[in-house]
């Protein structure tokens, strides 16, 4: 995963093959596939690259079909399925190696006034710079060292809010995570959007564990992301404080459902997201 904002940027950078045709690099990182929150970032911006400029994305669906390898480059083909007089939308599909790893249906909008509500800004929640940064976290309640999660989540700024349960542990189906973008961004409200996608799929899966005692990294349990919706409400920056607000409903059947809200640090209700994913136990 990019070590520094620069490196996510170069991320979004795609190269244009054909009209509707786009290359997206990789990162160096250690992990075996693709982080999903890249491929939802970057087939957002190849979106962006077919559609007019004042309409900005609100809502996407996507759908993870197979893990993506970091060793190649990721093609992304889009289809322009429909520019109305407000509302465009457009579906992507994600290939790698000829064969489709991800697919999306993402729609834009013009906006418009209208009636204007929004749940509030959580209680209780300790400022960022009370709480712990995600990293040292998890290399005391994971396999992996503070050093490795520091090289993989680079490009971000995370501290958790509420801090997980351990893997041995049940607690809450919750998580509260400080996040933001660890450099300045452009001003581009677009690129902000591409960000939070980037950032909406870093730790929703797992909450829907953190309610029994296994780790989400365990090499006994196979998770991986199936399916992750967002709405994006209000204009915000990736690159100030975000409160990411997690909780997961419910877990059955080899599947776990989590559900996360993105508030700005004044309050603003920015972007909603759910992710339903695979956690499935394996043999011993």
């Amino acid at each position: 995963m990019p070590r520094t904002t620069g490196e996510l940027l170069g991320l979004l950078e795609l190269e244009q093959i054909d009209t509707d045709l786009f290359r997206g690099p990789q990162p160096e990182t250690v992990l075996q596939r693709s982080f999903g929150g890249q491929v939802l970032a970057q087939a957002l911006a190849a979106a962006y690259r077919t559609v007019s400029p004042e309409r900005l994305a609100h809502s996407l669906n996507a759908y993870f079909l197979r893990p993506g390898s970091p060793a190649t480059p990721i093609l992304y083909v889009v289809e322009s399925t429909r520019d109305g007089r407000t509302f465009s939308q457009r579906r992507v599909v994600a290939r790698q190696d000829g064969r489709p790893i991800f697919s999306m249906v993402c729609s834009f909008h013009v906006h418009e006034d209208g009636l204007d509500h929004a749940d509030p800004f959580p209680l209780g929640v300790a400022a960022p710079d009370a709480c712990r940064p995600a990293a040292q976290v998890l290399g005391e309640r994971s396999s992996r060292t503070a050093a490795v999660w520091e090289a993989e989540w680079g490009a971000l700024e995370a501290r958790y809010a509420t801090e997980p349960s351990l893997g041995n542990e049940s607690g809450p189906a919750q998580l509260q995570l400080w996040i933001r973008a660890e450099s300045r961004l452009p001003d581009d409200p677009r690129l902000h959007q591409m960000v939070l996608a980037y950032l909406s799929d870093i730790s929703l899966l797992s909450v829907s564990v953190l309610a029994h005692p296994v780790e989400f990294l365990s090499p006994r349990l196979q998770a991986a992301s199936i399916d992750h919706a967002m709405w994006f409400h209000r204009p915000v920056r990736a690159d100030e404080w975000l409160l990411y607000d997690q909780s997961s409903p419910s877990a059955s059947g080899g599947l776990g459902f989590s559900q996360g809200r993105l508030f700005g640090r004044d309050g603003t209700l920015a972007a909603s997201c759910a992710q339903e994913g695979l956690i499935r136990f394996l043999d011993a």
